[in-house]
């Protein structure tokens, strides 16, 4: 729902549009939340399946997972000797998402968005929400608070969660309210399961001032298990995630049929993985702690009953 994170993707510069689809949407089944599950009508498994290609592409040009002068570069009619600049490609890839809502756009990717974008009178404001962040992410390496990262989660991660409540016609401010708290919360479980990963990166989503208190130094991050004061912190972190799955929950309650069951397996997701991690006794860097199919299952009927 909320800004997954797969493996990179390598393209070669010579697939056609279809490939080139495939080629990111094939990433769905990876993910670590389902993304257009079987037991949902098929128009919104559609628009869904391209509001994800959107965000997925998104964030592979802002991770530098796209192949240098690769076909996603040429599709945006970015030239070779600036493919390898991230800031540059999202340029393009901006220009492009603005022409879904009045021209025609020059991605396959988009192309397949814009009938969505017209069917469910969705707006631009959310999907360059996604751009602003992955910019961001090439200019901001720390975040000093946690209200500096919450501010960061409004661009990464909330605009998910909107999109999913106007692609099936449920927005109302309530449910966006809810909506960002449960994806805010799933963003910041990703961070804690990524550490390592995003450490390697360069990028540091543990607010500075929270480190300080837990007395963790950045070189604590390289390690090859986590020490006992970074656990203390992860466990923090990982507190206020509950926290903010807790404050969202009640989203589930307020829709019904199949999209109830959506929607409580985004929080169950975060539920289960919040659980992994403290199984864990939250060593994050050795691997993202992952929950287990019967854990999961086993959040998604308690979430489903409201017992979370």
């Amino acid at each position: 729902m909320c800004r997954p994170r797969p493996g990179q993707r390598t393209v070669t510069g010579t697939e056609t549009a279809p490939e080139l689809e495939r080629a990111t949407l094939d990433k769905a089944a990876s993910e670590n939340f389902p993304v257009a599950p079987f037991f949902l009508p098929r128009a919104w498994r559609a628009d869904l399946m391209a509001v994800y290609g959107f965000a997925r592409l998104v964030d592979d040009i802002g991770d530098g997972d796209l192949a240098p002068g690769g076909a996603d570069a040429s599709a945006l009619g970015v030239t070779a000797a600036e493919a390898e600049d991230r800031l540059a490609l999202l340029d393009a890839f901006e220009a492009d998402l603005r022409r879904v809502f009045d021209d025609t756009p020059r991605h396959p990717l988009l192309r397949r968005l814009q009938p969505t974008v017209r069917r469910r009178a969705l707006t631009p404001e959310p999907f360059l929400g996604l751009i602003a962040a992955n910019r961001q992410d090439q200019l901001v390496a720390r975040y000093e608070t946690y209200d500096d990262l919450l501010a960061y989660c409004e661009l990464s991660a909330n605009p998910v969660g909107r999109l999913v409540l106007a692609v099936t016609g449920t927005s109302t401010p309530e449910r966006i309210r809810l909506s960002d708290a449960v994806c805010t919360a799933l963003q910041i479980v990703e961070h804690l399961q990524d550490v390592a990963e995003d450490f390697g990166r360069d990028r540091i989503y543990l607010p500075a001032e929270d480190m300080k208190r837990f007395h963790v130094q950045e070189t604590d991050l390289a390690a090859k298990t986590t020490g006992a004061s970074l656990r203390a912190l992860v466990a923090y972190e990982a507190q206020r995630a509950r926290d903010l799955l807790n404050e969202g929950a009640p989203l589930v309650g307020s829709v019904h049929g199949r999209l109830k069951l959506l929607l409580a397996g985004f929080v169950a997701g975060g539920r289960a993985a919040i659980r992994a991690i403290a199984a864990a006794e939250y060593d994050v860097l050795p691997g993202p702690p992952r929950p287990g199919k019967v854990q999961l299952l086993r959040e998604v009927g308690v979430t489903l009953r409201g017992e979370g």
